[in-house]
This record gives C-alpha cells, structure tokens and sequence, in this order.
C-alpha cells in the first residue's frame, strides 16, 4: 500500500491506509495512539510481552501481537510490512541500560525491513548531557543511535503527565483528605499533559510527511504551580482540593510496593535534590504555539482533565 517514490530522507505514504506498529500500549503514555491512530484511518498493531493484554488491545481496535523487546528475531518478524513505529522504552526496567538494547533491536528491525518512521516518545525531556542517572543517560544513548540509523524519526519529548496523579501516591490523598500530593515544591511550575495529548502528537508526527529528522520538547499550556495545580483541579472536579508537597520519603514509601525498592529510592533521591534547589528543571515549553503549527493537536487544560476524570478519583 505504499507508494513507490521515496528514499532515505524522504518518503511519500498513502496516507489513506497505513499501518501502525505501537510499543508500549498496554500502559497509559502510549494507550491512546491506537484510538489516535484509528481515527486517522491506520490499521494499528500493539506488541505486548503479555497475552494478558490482548483483550484490552484488542477491544481498543489494535491487533495485539506477542513480542518481547529482547528478542531482536521476533522484533524483525513483527515489523513486516509496518509503515511506521510508535516506540517507547519501559518505564519500569530492573536493569535500565536494557533499554539501549531494546531500542537497538527496534531500529535495526525497521531499517530491516524498511519501515518509513519511527516517532519516540521518551517519557520526559532529555538532558542536554549524561548526569549519571542511568534511566536519563540511556536515553541519551537511543537517540545517538536512532540519529545514525538512516531511518525517517521524530522524538517527542513530553513534560509531567497528568496521569500521575492517578498514581497511588496521590489519588488517596485527594479523595480522603482533599489534598493534590505531588512530590515537587509548590514554588516549581509544571507545565502537566494529557497522555492523550501525547499520543495525539506521536500520530500527527507520523503522518506529517516533512518531518523526517525532528524532536520536539512538548507540554501543557499552562506553566502552573503547587497551588495553582490544585486550584485548577478543584475547578474541575468541584471541590475544594489544596497542594500538599508530599515529602520524598513518604512518596518512596508508598512507591516501593509498586516499583522495588531500588526504583523507588532513585526516584525519590531525584524529588530530594529539588527542595533544596535555588533553581527548578523547565517543565514547560512557552513555545508550544509553534510546536501546533507543525503538529496541530487539540490541547487539554489540567480542569478539563480533572473535570473528565472525577469519577476516577471519587467513586473509585
């Protein structure tokens, strides 16, 4: 169903039909590129390492396949006659640096099988160099590699997701005592995104034909603070929510059933760095307005968000 004219730095689709290979589906960050997808007309294929999941993939319109990330020979397989590739390494590795591989396994198979674009949600903004986290620096190292494959790329790069605060260090909060608990200070503004916000980009990343090399840091609209998170959020859901700066220790605590204790505590050292900090990380892009004109996405405020989830929080 492709076209025939296209070479390495530019490629025509038909973009009528196309079909879409998602990574990373089965969790909330790349969740809503099969619904995105679909409503461009794609045929979406979501691979999971569980076939626990392929009910919930295949009820949101996907055709779930089996693969694991680590098995470079399945990874080839599955990425037969794809157009393009929605990749995202796991969030929750025991050992990090397998996501070097992973995404190796990934982008050879592409190049393989000369899939045309592979759009990378990284899950946060990317350091401008190596820190010695091993989580951020890996990172680092996929996009070298990406950049030298040959392949067509684009790299999203979002903010905090709204998302988060569905996890359990906060939702309890805010439905028992009335308080938005995050782990940053109330003096740090966070510009929050909707994961489907995200997803929305990674699929008119795909689509938009001049894109070929690109990487886009992305957030909400608004750069908001503690309180006016909380403010914002109590619009939504019609009570009265307030900020509570949740202690790092308190945030591990509650974390480390769900991630290992390992995984907690690294988190958590990241969160004790900022209260003492004389400056906070950007979290917002105040030029989202040119990031729209190139991918035109309808953008979710925090209150609507809030406003659409309530449910989730307070009969739950």
């Amino acid at each position: 169903m492709l076209l025939k004219m296209y070479n390495h730095t530019h490629f025509k689709l038909n973009i009528k039909y196309m079909k879409i290979l998602v990574f990373g589906a089965t969790g909330s960050q790349q969740f809503n590129v099969i619904s995105e997808g679909i409503k461009k007309g794609a045929e979406v294929i979501a691979a999971t390492s569980s076939g626990k999941s392929f009910e919930k993939l295949s009820q949101a319109g996907a055709t779930p396949v089996l693969a694991n990330l680590s098995d470079a020979q399945r990874i080839v397989e599955i990425t037969k006659d794809i157009d393009a590739i929605a990749f995202m390494i796991p969030v929750s590795l025991q050992n990090p640096f397998d996501g070097l591989q992973y995404a190796k396994n990934v982008i050879d198979a592409a190049k393989k099988n000369s899939v045309k674009k592979i759009v990378w949600n990284t899950s946060g903004w990317l350091e401008s160099e190596k820190v010695g986290s091993p989580v951020d620096d890996v990172k680092l190292d996929v996009r070298d590699y990406l950049q030298n494959s040959g392949i067509n790329y684009v790299i999203i790069e979002p903010t905090i997701y709204m998302e988060n605060l569905m996890g359990g260090f906060c939702a309890p909060f805010i439905k028992n005592e009335k308080k938005l608990a995050y782990p940053t200070p109330e003096a740090m503004p966070i510009g929050w995104i909707a994961s489907r916000d995200v997803s929305a980009f990674v699929v008119e990343a795909i689509y938009n034909q001049d894109l070929t090399s690109d990487s886009f840091q992305i957030s909400g609209l608004e750069n908001l603070s503690g309180n006016e998170t909380a403010d914002n959020f109590s619009k939504g859901v019609g009570e009265n929510i307030v900020y509570y700066p949740q202690p790092p220790k308190e945030f591990k605590d509650i974390l480390t059933p769900f991630v290992g204790e390992a995984g907690a505590a690294s988190v958590a050292s990241y969160y004790e760095s900022l209260q003492n900090a004389n400056e906070y990380p950007k979290k917002f892009n105040p030029d989202m307005s040119g990031v729209l004109e190139k991918l035109p996405v309808k953008m979710t405020s925090l209150e609507e968000w809030a406003k659409n989830n309530k449910e989730y929080f307070f009969n739950s």
